[in-house]
């Protein structure tokens, strides 16, 4: 799988889980992307969750994206940085695909959104991808 179809499999399959370190703990949950493109990942969360602070101890992570309808499941793995881009807060939360973030928003000030909404790029990331056929085979990584 090159990179492209690798970009497409995630954008037809955003609910995604996530692995990050909490000490010497892995922790994995389920996320929702936002986009993937040539520009990298991008996902959110908020800054009181344990996952934010897992990132800002240890950016470094990795993501499962499953593809059941055709058997074929693709870990990125990277670095994430925080997107502290007021402009796309408000595009995410925005989005049709985003309702659930509008009570968020609208229930104080839109400061205190743009400081406990958290936006996390991943650019420079690997993607691997398995499938049964494959399940054998030596890993081949994409850089995305």
């Amino acid at each position: 799988m090159n990179k492209q179809e690798m970009l497409e499999l995630m954008r037809s399959n955003p609910a995604f889980y996530l692995a990050t370190v909490d000490g010497d703990q892995p922790r994995v949950r389920g996320m929702l992307l936002f986009r993937a493109d040539e520009n990298g990942l991008v996902f959110h969360s908020g800054t009181m969750k344990e996952v934010y602070a897992q990132i800002q101890n240890n950016p470094k992570v990795e993501c499962c994206f499953n593809d059941f309808k055709n058997g074929c499941q693709l870990r990125v793995r990277g670095q994430l940085e925080i997107v502290n881009d007021n402009a796309l807060k408000d595009e995410i939360a925005s989005h049709p695909s985003r309702a659930f973030l509008k009570p968020w928003k609208e229930s104080g000030e839109l400061s205190d959104f743009y400081q406990t909404f958290a936006v996390f790029r991943m650019t420079d990331g690997v993607g691997v991808t398995w499938t049964m056929d494959t399940n054998f085979a030596p890993k081949v990584d994409v850089p995305l």
